[in-house]
């Protein structure tokens, strides 16, 4: 399923509202328990919103931390289907078993500005058609960063 982020872009919600409305959507369209929308700043990244359960237990930390910074370190997605196994994993729930994390690219394609963080309940939660859909939605989300 195509998701389209148009009309919340384009509305006269504050920042943190899109982000949520954005979160929400993506959530809804696969079913996913928790969707994260993170800034990407010089040292530190940080949740703008989510949707799903609670806010994460950490709400920011540095660039470089989690699976997050993995993903904005090598500027790609990180899937890690059974997170107990990988040492980067920061602890958002205690429900979590899975996680993905994708980069969003500005409007140039070469700077990460946030990231969109989606968790899994079960491990192997996610396959290379979350993969697809997810890196989809944030080449459409960019504008939230313009």
């Amino acid at each position: 399923m195509e998701a389209s982020f148009t009309e919340i872009l384009r509305s006269n919600n504050s920042r943190d509202e899109k982000a949520r409305l954005i979160a929400d959507k993506i959530r809804l369209s696969k079913g996913y328990p928790w969707a994260g929308i993170y800034d990407v700043k010089e040292n530190e990244i940080k949740i703008i919103s989510c949707a799903g359960r609670a806010e994460p237990l950490i709400p920011s930390f540095p660039k470089d931390k989690g699976l997050n910074g993995r993903a904005v370190m090598q500027g790609k997605t990180v899937i890690v289907n059974d997170i107990d196994k990988d040492e980067d994993y920061l602890l958002t729930f205690t429900n979590t078993k899975s996680e993905i994390v994708v980069p969003v690219f500005d409007k140039t394609g070469k700077q990460i500005v946030g990231t969109i963080d989606v968790e899994g309940e079960k491990v192997n939660a996610f396959s290379e058609k979350d993969v697809k859909f997810l890196e989809d939605c944030a080449k459409q989300i960019s504008g939230l960063w313009s």
